[in-house]
């Protein structure tokens, strides 16, 4: 967490959860005026603040009204934010980033997607609810080096599996390696071994470290331990 921004994380949830736009708006230029860069801002303010709306939300501290609010103040701010982030050099690597519908997972989708681009990834962002042949089609024929999955409900896990495996099965993109993160990925320990993911990452900050590793899952040892293992259904987590 950035010093420069821990100062501002109170006020900006606080007018956020308000639905005071001007007020947001107002704190984001304070926060600016630090000379913070806007990949900090994006990580350290708005990713922090995003999560703990969502909390609030599961935890009926605050209504859908208040929550749809304080997520689409915070998406306008990220939009505006967008063209001032910094552009790393090419790093000749591709992702695919899909997501849940909802709310907060299509804002933290969004994110991840600004992030990797000013961090030098070509970028397709296909946003949620989108059938599972098109995302494989695509996968096809842009031939990304990750297919990065966002976020996903209970009730969303066995289609998050089934795509996995069908990709793997299609074979359309060996090399290809999947990540996910955010969501019921991030309630569920274990989760992303479980649906065949090979790697998971909590924030965005995260995600940009471990998608330039080597790491891609162990298929032979993963068949073993899933054979007795289960996916949630709706009625759980």
């Amino acid at each position: 967490m950035s010093a420069n921004l821990e100062k501002f994380l109170p006020s900006y949830l606080e007018k956020l959860i308000q639905g005071d736009r001007i007020g947001c708006r107002k704190v984001l230029g304070e926060a600016l005026q630090t000379g913070t860069p806007a990949n900090i801002i994006f990580t350290d303010l708005f990713w922090p603040v995003m999560v703990e709306v969502e909390r609030l939300y599961r935890s009926h501290h605050i209504d859908i009204i208040t929550e749809h609010m304080a997520t689409r103040i915070n998406r306008t701010l990220v939009d505006q934010l967008q063209s001032k982030l910094p552009q790393s050099e090419s790093r000749n690597k591709k992702i695919i980033i899909t997501c849940a519908g909802d709310e907060p997972e299509e804002l933290g989708a969004q994110m991840c997607a600004d992030l990797f681009e000013s961090d030098g990834w070509e970028v397709k962002f296909i946003g949620g609810g989108v059938p599972n042949d098109e995302i494989m089609a695509l996968v096809g024929i842009f031939q990304p080096d990750i297919l990065f999955i966002f976020g996903t409900k209970p009730s969303g896990a066995p289609d998050v599996r089934r795509l996995i495996d069908t990709i793997r099965e299609v074979g359309s993109c060996p090399a290809m390696r999947f990540l996910v993160s955010g969501g019921l990925f991030n309630r569920a320990d274990g989760l992303w071994e479980e649906i065949g993911a090979d790697m998971f990452a909590l924030t965005a900050k995260e995600a940009l470290k471990i998608a330039l590793t080597s790491q891609k899952a162990d298929l032979s040892k993963r068949n073993t331990r899933r054979s007795g293992q289960k996916v949630y259904t709706s009625k759980e987590a």
